[in-house]
């Protein structure tokens, strides 16, 4: 039966090749989704390995008494909004731990640097960054010790009392341990177990709409496939034989398909490795997979697309007479909307009343999360029935009524092939409208906000005594494009870290907000900023008095300096001189280089949900167009039949267009309105945000993608006037 089966796969004629070549397709898409999420997943924690050694700093005493111990210091430093790491070293003998990618610790007065930064230093003006950087560069820092090629980092050489003096520590291993595992406080790296989850529902997002592509598919022509082994059990076959015949066909596409998709993996992994969703692109090699992954994938699939066929012709397995005896399902009821009202009902009871714990509001909104999708996977069909119900009651030309009786009649199979977007849609919406109004909230401030373009170095007491006015960089202020050096004070009733300026001094610059009315000091944060950043337009802002007096606000000791500046490169030259003059703890930054980097991982997440949307709508698109091509042929007799009494082509163009049209549009409009209802309900309940409308080109990306499908869809409708002439009315 097997050699039989392949016969019938391969010399089938065009029906069985178009049937092989499409699932395959699908196949092939679902096959490389799947690999690159299982590479990204390795990828991720290969990442998060070569981080380790940057958290030297909390590792244990070696064990080893022949180790002798060096002084290492860790910091980072900005250049435009990129982040750089800044390790500081000084070996206290001979035998001194080496960090991966350098052959030897740099000597006083030398450094090695990541390729990313050494370029940079190359093309940036000295004033503005190499000037920060003691000594000569010695080399270049090797892959091993660099957790992506974009990665800015630079290993100094120092004297072992400048670096005591700095506030460095002495060690004696470098770290070794992924900072997912670490148990010792690990602040450079990746939260993998996180990424791991976000990786999966990005995965589990994709590979739906390819699972119903692949179900769609298996049913290509499936009542011609019925009819031909139900006539196969009337002369005697079993259904053992039957289901021999169609999983040898099912496994030979998948085969196919499973090559392809490995295939498609190792073309497009170079291009896969250029994206950041960590915040840093990989290197193509992180992107491997291992043997178990392989295997899993190379006999899994084919394994699923045999159960997939095998369940969708289980109706010619019962009874070789049964496929003729079609009945009308039973329409669905009302019941299925259970779960989604649930699942609002549980997000809109957690307003105001916010779990405690982490595992509590976790287990309170993703709950929630997963009831609404549940619901809208449910009430699917019953929402493709009221939909149809009123196109059939509202629509009076014959195509419409046609259609909408059709769709009515059956809405489980009108809403099967484009099942796959709510899944899409629904997790998009929901990232995009959370990730949008958090961001809006509390992310990045403007480029043109005072937020942006000011710089503060502050002087905290855990870091030594404060540095006289004398020790100020005089040259601060005559740095081209700066427009104020102010001095902060430490605030004599706060507890150290809080500052106090003179009201007149606050007017003088303008930028950094105002004094209530009749106060002559006011109480500011070090960097004269605090959570007034975002939105931040002018001087609208009203600051605290505070009580000391204007006389003894200069006595007090200086807590920080803020310059503010109007072009990119003074803002640089002016935190290089800052450096240079103040190298004790925390170097300068803004407000809004911290900001942006909490911003940046969301940004990230956000692009995932943006490919997770661009590519299920193609994919649901090409699902329709399979559904639409196997119904067509299905249906060539009673079209055939139409166009003898008289219908016109494109009356029937219309009932196809129309049948496939409203559930798409039906199922988009519900999804997208359910997630943006999710986000706003678990934004109030968890922060107490309102949604924010996302920005226009989400919207966009939706009609865009919606078009695509369309037009796939649209290809399919050409094949009605072959498919529907007078032989296809024909007796057989």
């Amino acid at each position: 039966m097997i050699r039989f089966g392949l016969r019938l796969s391969l010399s089938g004629g065009r029906e069985a090749a178009t049937r092989l070549v499409v699932i395959a397709t699908a196949v092939a898409l679902g096959v490389g989704m799947l690999l690159t999420t299982l590479a990204g997943m390795n990828a991720v924690g290969t990442q998060n390995q070569r981080y380790a050694w940057l958290n030297t700093s909390v590792a244990g005493a070696s064990s080893d008494a022949s180790v002798d111990p060096m002084w290492w210091l860790i910091r980072e430093d900005y250049y435009h909004g990129q982040s750089i790491g800044r390790v500081e070293v000084a070996a206290l003998g001979p035998h001194s731990p080496v960090p991966p990618g350098i052959p030897q610790l740099p000597g006083p007065g030398e450094y090695y640097v990541s390729p990313a930064l050494g370029e940079l230093l190359r093309t940036t003006p000295a004033a503005e960054l190499s000037d920060r950087l003691p000594g000569r560069e010695i080399g270049v820092i090797g892959r091993s010790g660099l957790p992506s090629p974009e990665s800015l980092l630079v290993v100094i050489g120092r004297t072992p009392a400048e670096l005591e003096q700095l506030g460095a520590q002495q060690v004696t291993e470098i770290m070794t341990t992924s900072p997912s595992d670490c148990s010792n406080g690990c602040y450079v790296g990746l939260n993998a177990a996180a990424m791991t989850l976000v990786l999966s529902v990005v995965a589990a997002s994709l590979l739906f709409p390819v699972l119903i592509f692949i179900g769609t598919a298996t049913r290509l022509a499936a009542t011609r496939r019925e009819q031909r082994f139900a006539a196969m059990r009337l002369i005697g076959a079993t259904p053992r034989q039957i289901s021999v015949i169609s999983a040898v066909e099912a496994a030979l596409a998948a085969a196919a398909g499973t090559a392809a998709g490995f295939a498609l993996f190792f073309a497009f992994r170079p291009g896969l490795a250029a994206i950041p969703f960590t915040g840093e692109p990989f290197y193509a090699a992180d992107l491997s997979l291992g043997v178990v992954d392989v295997l899993l994938v190379a006999f899994g699939i084919p394994a699923g697309a045999v159960l997939a066929s095998w369940l969708a012709l289980r109706r010619v397995q019962i009874s070789p007479l049964g496929v003729s005896r079609r009945v009308t399902p039973r329409p669905p009821r009302a019941w299925r909307l259970i779960p989604l009202i649930a699942g609002l009902a549980e997000l809109t009871y957690f307003i105001g009343r916010r779990p405690d714990s982490t595992n509590g509001q976790l287990t309170a909104y993703l709950s929630g999360f997963v009831l609404i999708l549940i619901g809208l996977l449910l009430a699917g069909p019953w929402l493709t029935m009221v939909g149809a119900r009123v196109l059939a009651d509202r629509g009076s030309r014959p195509a419409t009524l046609i259609a909408g009786r059709r769709l009515a009649d059956n809405p489980q199979a009108g809403f099967r092939s484009v099942s796959g977007l709510i899944v899409a849609l629904f997790v998009t919406s929901v990232a995009t409208g959370a990730i949008t109004t958090f961001v809006a909230n509390h992310g990045e401030p403007r480029a043109d906000s005072v937020a942006a373009t000011s710089l503060s170095k502050v002087f905290w007491p855990q870091d030594g005594p404060a540095p006289a006015v004398e020790q100020i960089p005089a040259g601060l202020s005559a740095i081209p494009g700066v427009r104020s050096v102010t001095l902060v004070h430490l605030n004599p009733d706060r507890d150290g870290w809080h500052g106090v300026i003179t009201c007149a001094e606050l007017a003088r610059l303008a930028v950094f907000g105002s004094c209530p009315t009749g106060a002559q000091v006011a109480a500011v944060p070090a960097d004269l900023i605090g959570r007034r950043a975002f939105g931040l337009t002018g001087d609208e802002y009203v600051w605290d008095a505070a009580s000391a007096a204007p006389t003894e606000v200069d006595r007090q000791p200086i807590l920080s300096v803020v310059v503010d500046t109007t072009s990119p490169s003074a803002f640089e030259q002016a935190r290089t001189m800052l450096i240079d003059a103040l190298p004790l703890g925390r170097f300068p930054a803004s407000v809004g280089e911290w900001e942006a980097d909490s911003a940046r991982q969301l940004t990230q997440f956000q692009q995932l949900a943006n490919v997770v949307m661009l590519a299920s709508l193609p994919i649901a698109g090409c699902s329709l167009a399979v559904s639409v091509a196997g119904g067509l042929t299905d249906r060539k007799r009673p079209f055939g039949m139409l166009r003898l009494t008289g219908v016109q082509l494109r009356t029937l163009r219309r009932v196809v267009a129309l049948e496939t049209v409203v559930p798409l549009l039906v199922v988009a409009a519900v999804a997208t309105g359910m997630g943006f209802l999710a986000a706003h309900l678990f934004l109030r309940a968890q922060l107490g945000y309102t949604l924010l409308p996302p920005r226009p080109s989400f919207y966009l990306m939706v009609a865009g993608g919606l078009t695509v499908s369309l037009g796939i869809i649209a290809s399919t409708l050409p094949q009605l006037r072959r498919i529907t002439g007078p032989e296809a009315a024909r007796n057989e």
